[in-house]
């Protein structure tokens, strides 16, 4: 079987936490359930991770369907879930690290500071992002929060040959990470954002140099935010799609715009619903679907 036709659902339990700052927990999987568990080896691969109902009690975890879904028996309540990216894979020690931004009212943020030893919860396969075209010299990879332990993954991995530029922008200076980096990889935090202020993440990529032959350009951030970014280098820069992966981590005040959106005419719901299945461009269906969720104040 090949990676990509890999899904598995995996129990797994809670062997160690470690507070890294005061807004990001790393929370360090382990157990028998992880037995099979294959990861793409991407540096931003995400899996769902399924969570126990209330507190820490066993998840009800749901089963693999097809390459890429899963599905949950018949009369069994689907039970909480949450996108994250894998920190860390060791699969000689059977070992699977996820980093959580920690705050107020997450039910992911509060299940890990409450994680000890022991608790379980459910993970799937994971799928990567990532893929720059062969032979970039340069790339330029930026995050907030969320997007951190992604982006360090990545500019752990960076090839030798490849200039990489990393701008990370957290609360303030208390969520710095102290991290080792390879000599040809550049950091730079930036404080604010992350729902505590306006993120920059938008400036920091148009002020960003852009040297000159191939490079890859690799966002993850606030979704409005997000966008900004994907039309300037599609439509500014006029960047080929094989350049860039612009990702939409979370959306801010996202109970309001959930309800915004659950407001949006049937037609027009059902239009940004059915548009995916069309064979069309990706990129061209990502331009019509932001643009009539712009229309609409989304």
């Amino acid at each position: 079987m090949s990676r990509s036709e890999v899904n598995l659902i995996h129990r797994v339990e809670v062997v160690e936490t470690q507070r890294l700052t005061d807004g990001m927990l790393r929370v360090v999987f382990g157990g028998a359930g992880l037995d099979g568990f294959v990861s793409s080896g991407t540096g931003d691969e995400y899996l769902r991770l399924f969570l126990p109902e209330r507190g820490h009690d066993e998840p009800r975890l749901p089963v693999p369907v097809g390459d890429a879904s899963w599905e949950f028996p018949t009369g069994v309540e689907p039970c909480e879930m949450r996108t994250y990216t894998v920190r860390a894979w060791n699969g000689s020690a059977g070992r699977l690290t996820i980093d959580f931004v920690v705050h107020e009212g997450g039910i992911a943020a509060a299940w890990a500071l409450g994680a000890r030893p022991g608790h379980v919860a459910g993970v799937n396969t994971p799928r990567g992002l990532y893929a720059p075209p062969s032979g970039i010299a340069w790339q330029l990879l930026v995050a907030d929060a969320t997007g951190l332990p992604a982006a360090l993954r990545l500019a752990e991995q960076a090839p030798a040959g490849v200039r990489t530029r990393v701008v990370l922008e957290v609360a303030g200076p208390w969520d710095e990470q102290r991290i080792e980096l390879p000599p040809h990889v550049e950091l730079t935090w930036v404080h604010g954002g992350n729902g505590n202020g306006p993120t920059r993440i938008e400036e920091i990529v148009r002020a960003s140099e852009f040297p000159a032959g191939p490079g890859y350009v690799w966002v993850a951030g606030e979704t409005r935010a997000t966008r900004g970014v994907r039309r300037f280098l599609r439509h500014e820069l006029r960047l080929p799609p094989t350049a860039y992966k612009v990702v939409g981590y979370w959306t801010e005040n996202a109970e309001l715009w959930a309800e915004r959106y659950d407001a949006l005419p049937d037609a027009v719901r059902a239009r940004l619903r059915d548009m995916w299945s069309e064979d069309r461009d990706a990129e061209e269906l990502e331009d019509e679907y932001e643009e009539t969720l712009a229309a609409h104040g989304l």
